[in-house]
């Protein structure tokens, strides 16, 4: 009877699509694993093909390339080193389901398929995936695992039938984008679950950006009792190394590294971060591009930027008009000084003033209003876009959730951008964002 199990959780950053740099990610950390004594690495949801891969999971020559990546790593495990429990999409009798695999002896050993197929917000898995039904553990060295995906952990029925049909530890890959609070109500529900089934459980999540969404790590051990006993650090990768011991009829994990939670602000901010350097470099964009206006937006954007790519790779632009105050001038020298960006200045007055004379028959009569305005934003977006399009650098926006939720922008002017890092931060928490920046 097996009396230890060492289990390596890798919690990767992987790239939708990207097959190969996927398959390296969780090689690199069966190399890790190995060297720490693990006899198994798990991975997170769908980790080789990247999470969510949408309607790219349903085109044939993906699901081959998939198989044949499984395959080739399944061969691999022939060597002695850890067997592998990872996600992918897997077809099974023209079927094609969200699984969990076990590679293990050369070969991929054992299959289960998610139940609970989420279908709202960002997620659309009831219309790519099939359901699955098997609820029997997976075996691995003797010790049997309540394998889940995701959302089988959310509600009782599924840990309960596999703690039913024997398993001896629950084991989660997960692929969960961050929402504020969304690690504590992770926490609560396994804590249901460990409690409603008394067995320990181990959580593994995805780190990184993934265009819209980002991923807040964390992958934690639980105990039978609720209480967290090893943790990955927050919005990064990690292999989390997990010693177990068999006691009478149960399983016990040792205390691991417990990596400090974020939360609050800080988790936001980093959120920020992690979504823009992983779009940024995902996408193989040089650097990005920010129209700087002297105001909080545009600088906490710009903050945001710097500390995910660093001040060589982004470029600010002053695009100042006849009424553009000294103090906007000031304050975005400033804030380019104080980051170490480059900040050029490129004046929109002679555009103004050729557009003023195009349009001056059609608008006889009229007093100026929005229109004018508007279209000295639309000649800024017009400007930043001129020179995303020469030298291939994104446009960053820098409008945030107050101002889109009441329409307080203007179309083809401050909108355009390739990606809005304060998409989802209203007013409000700009400020106390930009408070926390300026003090750490």
């Amino acid at each position: 009877m097996t009396k230890t199990l060492t289990i390596a959780i890798a919690q990767i950053n992987p790239t939708v699509g990207d097959i190969r740099a996927n398959m390296d990610l969780i090689r690199a950390a069966r190399a890790a694993a190995a060297e720490a004594g693990a006899e198994l690495l798990v991975s997170g949801e769908l980790a080789v093909s990247g999470y969510p891969p949408e309607d790219l999971v349903l085109k044939a020559a993906f699901q081959d390339a998939v198989r044949d990546a499984i395959e080739s790593l399944a061969r691999e495990t022939s060597d002695g080193g850890p067997a592998v429990i990872l996600g992918a999409p897997w077809k099974e009798k023209g079927k094609l389901y969200n699984a969990a695999l076990l590679l293990q002896g050369g070969a991929v050993r054992q299959k289960r398929f998610k139940r609970r197929l989420p279908n709202y917000g960002v997620f659309d898995e009831k219309r790519v995936f099939d359901q699955g039904s098997d609820l029997a553990p997976i075996v691995v060295n003797g010790v049997r695992l309540g394998v889940m995906i995701c959302e089988d952990m959310w509600e009782p029925d599924v840990c309960r039938a596999l703690k039913d049909n024997g398993a001896e530890i629950l084991m989660v890959l997960n692929g969960s984008p961050f929402e504020v609070d969304k690690p504590t109500a992770r926490l609560d529900l396994a804590r249901k679950r460990t409690a409603e089934t008394n067995l320990a459980l181990v959580y593994v999540n995805l780190a990184g950006g993934q265009d819209e969404l980002v991923f807040d790590g964390g992958s934690f051990v639980m105990d039978p009792g609720g209480g967290v006993i090893a943790r990955a650090a927050a919005f990064a990768p990690q292999t989390l190394i997990s010693r177990w011991r068999r006691e009478g009829d149960s399983w016990a994990a040792d205390n691991g590294p417990l990596a400090r939670p974020a939360a609050g602000i800080e988790a936001i901010y980093r959120a920020m971060v992690a979504g823009l350097r992983d779009y940024v470099e995902k996408n193989r964009f040089p650097g990005i591009l920010i129209g700087l206006s002297g105001g909080i937006d545009s600088a906490l954007t710009a903050a945001v930027a710097v500390d995910a790519l660093g001040a060589e790779r982004v470029h600010c632009v002053m695009m100042p008009s006849p009424y553009t105050s000294t103090e906007s001038l000031d304050d975005a020298a400033a804030v380019a000084g104080l980051l170490g960006v480059k900040l050029d200045t490129v004046s929109i007055r002679p555009a103004m003033d050729a557009f003023e004379g195009m349009l001056r028959e059609a608008f006889t009569g009229l007093p100026a209003d929005a229109t004018e305005e508007n279209i000295q934003s639309r000649i800024r977006g017009i400007t930043l876009m001129a020179l995303s399009n020469k030298f291939g650098f994104m446009v960053l926006s820098t409008g945030n959730k107050s101002e889109m939720s009441v329409g307080y922008a203007t179309l083809y002017g401050d909108m355009c951008g390739g990606y809005s890092v304060l998409k989802d931060v209203y007013k409000t928490t700009v400020f106390e964002i930009s408070r926390w920046r300026n003090e750490t």
